[in-house]
């Protein structure tokens, strides 16, 4: 589920903090995560310098983005959860922002994808590499237009995130998503796809019904071991899980392979562009880094080193 959703009711106001201190702008999200890290973040903000923007209304969070570049901040900071990431990146797109600011990222939420591929492994972690951490530029992907860091995925994977509600992902983090993944799949009917993309070797086409599809910027969908794809090369990294009797899924599994090598019922691929046919009339929720909208067809593609964030020594350029 994404931190927050909807249209700000008015246009935020940046504090004039005095001095350079609004060259440096944090966007906090108070209720990421079970929201017990706002005393913590604004401490430290505080002591390195930043104006601290506190999010209270639903996407408001873009606007603040959006702001903070537009008055002339060189580091733009999402303090929360995958989806308010995903939110200050889209106001900093909107003003076209990227080439002039450096992201930084603080993880507040429950399962801290983008930032754990980033190597953030804490608050405390992350206001280290903001001082002094090794700075990377990395791809941006986006989706008919709608901007995306980490992942965008369809099917079994984004009914359960959607479904999974604030109070149980307080209550069990992570688990949370996998006990609904479980209740979701008693109910959940395939999807009748057509994927073309645009590979390094050559075009490839896939048509079927899908049990999940998984398309990766930072994020790679493994069985086992880490998670982060290679950020910086300009491809997408998908993974098209079709409809198979539950006994073959879980032999894949058993064997590491369901989100590793491609196998009979699991297509692996790497892409520049990625388009994505619904072969329904009703529509299909895709989730971009934890915010669903519903599509009849996708167009996804990357752009190459965007955008510059401060990194952890667990991040890897080239990953296997």
């Amino acid at each position: 589920m994404p931190d927050s959703g909807g249209e700000p009711t008015g246009e935020p106001i940046l504090p004039d903090g005095g001095g350079d201190r609004n060259d440096s702008v944090l966007v906090l999200n108070p209720v990421s995560g079970n929201g017990d890290h706002r005393e913590q973040v604004r401490g430290l903000a505080d002591g390195a310098g930043f104006t601290v923007l506190e999010t209270r209304e639903p996407s408001e969070a873009v606007a603040f983005g959006r702001l903070a570049a537009a008055a002339g901040a060189e580091r733009v900071v999402a303090a929360g959860g995958d989806g308010t990431i995903n939110e200050v990146a889209r106001g900093l797109d909107a003003a076209d922002a990227f080439g002039e600011v450096t992201f930084g990222v603080v993880p507040t939420g429950t399962g801290n994808n983008f930032a754990s591929n980033l190597g953030i492994e804490s608050v405390e972690h992350a206001f280290e590499l903001l001082a002094d951490g090794e700075r990377r530029r990395i791809d941006v992907a986006t989706a008919d237009g709608e901007l995306f860091l980490n992942s965008c995925i369809a099917g079994l994977t984004a009914e359960a995130s959607a479904s999974t509600s604030p109070e149980l992902k307080g209550r069990l983090g992570v688990l949370a998503y996998v006990l609904n993944g479980l209740r979701t799949l008693r109910e959940f009917d395939a999807l009748p796809l057509a994927v073309d993309a645009d590979c390094p070797a050559a075009d490839r086409t896939w048509s079927g019904e899908a049990l999940m599809v998984l398309v990766g910027n930072a994020r790679r969908f493994p069985a086992e071991g880490r998670a982060q794809s290679d950020c910086e090369d300009g491809l997408l990294e998908a993974t098209i899980v079709e409809r198979t009797p539950p006994a073959d899924l879980l032999q894949e599994t058993a064997i590491h392979r369901l989100f590793g090598d491609e196998t009979e019922h699991v297509t692996t691929l790497q892409a520049s562009e990625l388009r994505v046919e619904v072969r329904r009339d009703e529509p299909v929720g895709f989730s971009f880094d934890g915010e669903t909208s519903s599509h009849g067809s996708l167009t996804m593609a990357t752009g190459e080193k965007t955008v510059e964030l401060p990194v952890g020594e667990n991040y890897e350029p080239t990953p296997d």
